[in-house]
């Protein structure tokens, strides 16, 4: 009797560890069967991850920087203002610029009054051309008249000799004012010209004022778009150059996925096609996307030495492909979703 008491214990401690090495197999036989009839059903890639538009805010002015209004990872919004560059040094030279500005401005009513003053002189020298014009006319008609008379012996050979001396004289100051005309026509076009060539200067400068004006309006930096500010890189007090990075937006209006599928998996990557997300982040999120594009290169293409096998030395290696995806419902997961967040896509065959 006590014999039968012992053995059941026994056969019972033998029985319940078969029973849990069973289940544990049938439960990771159904696991293998599973992984398995989704690999076979799906194309799937962990080499992804979450985009977003990166907009860099730079300087286009040197200069040391005055104010900060904001601060590392903070939400901005288009227009914002964002720092202020010292403009002390920029406005004195704007001060500057207007004064030679007006300088010129006295150069131009200085180079058409004498403008002026040759256009009168010119009018007068052709004046007096018209009047030794006349003179010349009329003492060849005393000289003419003259010798007639004194071929009669009606005059002297003195008065004869006084008109001929007249007319030689009256011809010569004609020839002097002819030239004196065409002295004063070409002062007229040296003068006209440094009339136009100051008016260019003063062009010139006043759109010189005109970009100083503008570099003044670059010394307060606003953000250009909505998002959030990532880590800033200058302070209060330190001296910035024209084009140094000050900030970076990410522009959190778009998010999208940039998944690379092996280049064997194409024949199943189709645009239009849904795809299923999985965010690293959130493991139990739901995220269903939409292939927007495929792209015609390798993401090796890309690189800065890619690889070529002309040389010889060429390794294959298999590529992979950058699929753009676009996030359905994108709205839900825009407070979660980060740039650069890893992502497991999986595509339905």
């Amino acid at each position: 009797m006590d014999t039968e008491l012992t053995t059941e214990p026994k056969k019972s401690k033998k029985i319940l560890p078969r029973i849990i090495i069973s289940i544990v197999v049938v439960i990771g036989l159904i696991f293998l069967v599973k992984e398995v009839w989704y690999a076979i059903h799906h194309e799937e890639t962990d080499n992804a991850q979450v985009e977003m538009r990166l907009v860099p805010i730079l300087s286009r002015v040197s200069g040391y920087v005055d104010k900060i209004y904001t601060d590392d990872y903070t939400s901005v919004t288009k227009g914002q203002l964002l720092m202020v560059v010292d403009s002390s040094e920029l406005v004195l030279q704007l001060q500057e610029m207007q004064a030679d500005y007006i300088q010129s401005l006295s150069d131009i009513e200085n180079a058409m009054a004498a403008l002026v003053n040759a256009e009168a002189s010119l009018a007068s020298s052709k004046a007096n051309v018209e009047v030794t014009r006349l003179r010349v006319s009329k003492t060849a008609n005393d000289l003419k008249r003259d010798k007639n008379l004194s071929e009669g012996n009606a005059i002297t050979q003195k008065q004869l000799d006084e008109s001929q001396s007249s007319f030689d004289i009256s011809t010569k100051q004609l020839e002097t004012g002819q030239i004196d005309v065409r002295v004063a026509e070409t002062r007229l076009t040296v003068l006209s010209s440094l009339v136009k060539k100051a008016q260019a200067q003063a062009e010139i400068k006043k759109v010189r004022i005109d970009q100083q004006k503008l570099k003044l309006t670059y010394c307060r930096i606003y953000a250009i778009a909505d998002g959030k500010l990532g880590k800033r890189n200058i302070d209060e007090g330190q001296f910035v150059q024209a084009g140094a990075p000050l900030f970076t937006i990410v522009n959190t209006s778009s998010q999208w996925v940039v998944a690379n599928f092996k280049e064997s998996q194409l024949k199943n990557v189709h645009v239009g096609g849904i795809v299923h997300l999985k965010i690293d982040g959130y493991p139990k999120l739901v995220v269903e996307g939409k292939i927007i594009s495929v792209s015609d290169a390798t993401g090796a293409k890309f690189s800065l030495l890619p690889p070529d096998n002309a040389t010889g030395n060429f390794v294959k290696v298999t590529q992979r492909v950058p699929v753009r995806i676009e996030i359905l419902d994108e709205a839900k997961f825009k407070d979660i979703l980060r740039a650069g967040m890893s992502v497991v896509v999986s595509v339905p065959l």
